[in-house]
């Protein structure tokens, strides 16, 4: 297999896992509370890279504790903190929703390089986040019409704080990928949080778990390991740019399949179909972001992290 194809393939696969992350974390909050979730998948995922590295390279291991950089410890809470608002968010509005409005975390990502890193930004990314923080509003004033809960604030506060956690983990691990290995890093970004949220876990809910449940914990737990080792094999073979891209449009995947359900009228999760102009809002919002990140090519070529 060709190297741009196995690279646009992974990251395909990232972009599926997350496109149906949102619908299957609504089931799994509602026989199971946000954080003792997010402390599973961290736990999760940190279990099985923890194995991998005292088996297979413990000298990586013994390094990298020698010497541990704040930053990492930084990383790990920011990306526990995503994870938590992201749930929490999710629980106050809907799996279509909270997608689209995640998306404000690589937007910020680019505005941050520019006001406090002097990264160039030129004429055409602009627009792009002009189109994108139009779409935003439209969006946002839409969906605040047709989802009358006055919950539905609380919900876009917590997504909004889930994308500054995560644009503050990314600027992070853009520094630490230069000198260690990504998957070790993973390793302590997904143990760090599963520590964190040790003393808020309600661990007996897994006593009262049926197969169904834990089928369902399990792929919450696998989708971030595997997400994030498939985008670490896309970013090793092609541009960071062109994968953000990809995993920008994850959010079409969610807006589809809810749609589906939605039609379907299923009983295990309330579908969900976007009316015109929220649709219109979604589109200029991922439009302006995608011309964003594809014009940063111009400038740099491998500043841009892809998200949770």
């Amino acid at each position: 297999m060709k190297s741009q194809t196995k690279g646009i393939l992974s990251v395909c696969v990232t972009a599926l896992l997350w496109g149906f992350l949102a619908i299957v974390v609504e089931v799994a909050l509602r026989f199971i509370d946000a954080q003792t979730m997010v402390w599973f998948r961290f736990a999760f995922a940190a279990t099985v890279l923890l194995l991998y590295f005292v088996f297979r390279k413990p000298n990586d291991l013994k390094n990298i504790l020698k010497k541990f950089p704040p930053a990492l410890l930084l990383a790990g809470i920011c990306l526990g903190f995503n994870y938590y608002g992201y749930a929490k968010g999710l629980d106050y509005t809907s799996p279509s929703t909270t997608q689209v409005f995640i998306q404000m975390g690589p937007i910020m990502l680019a505005i941050v390089g520019v006001v406090f890193y002097k990264e160039k930004f030129n004429t055409k990314q602009l627009v792009g986040i002009i189109i994108a923080f139009c779409g935003l509003v439209l969006f946002y004033f839409n969906q605040l019409k047709v989802m009358v809960d006055e919950s539905f604030n609380l919900g876009f506060l917590l997504i909004v704080f889930a994308a500054v956690s995560w644009v503050v983990y990314a600027i992070n691990q853009k520094k630490l990928v230069k000198q260690y290995n990504t998957q070790l890093l993973n390793l302590f970004i997904y143990l760090i949080p599963a520590l964190f949220y040790i003393p808020v876990a309600n661990f007996s809910v897994f006593g009262n778990l049926n197969i169904n449940q834990w089928l369902i914990m399990i792929f919450l737990g696998a989708n971030t390991l595997l997400a994030y080792g498939f985008l670490a094999v896309a970013l090793k073979h092609i541009e960071a740019y062109k994968v953000s891209i990809i995993i920008t449009l994850n959010p079409i995947i969610t807006v589809v399949v809810m749609s589906i359900l939605y039609r379907m009228q299923v009983s295990w999760i309330q579908g969900e179909q976007l009316e015109p102009l929220s649709a219109l809002g979604a589109i200029l919002l991922l439009g302006g972001a995608v011309m964003s990140i594809y014009y940063s090519r111009l400038n740099f070529k491998d500043k841009k992290l892809p998200k949770h």
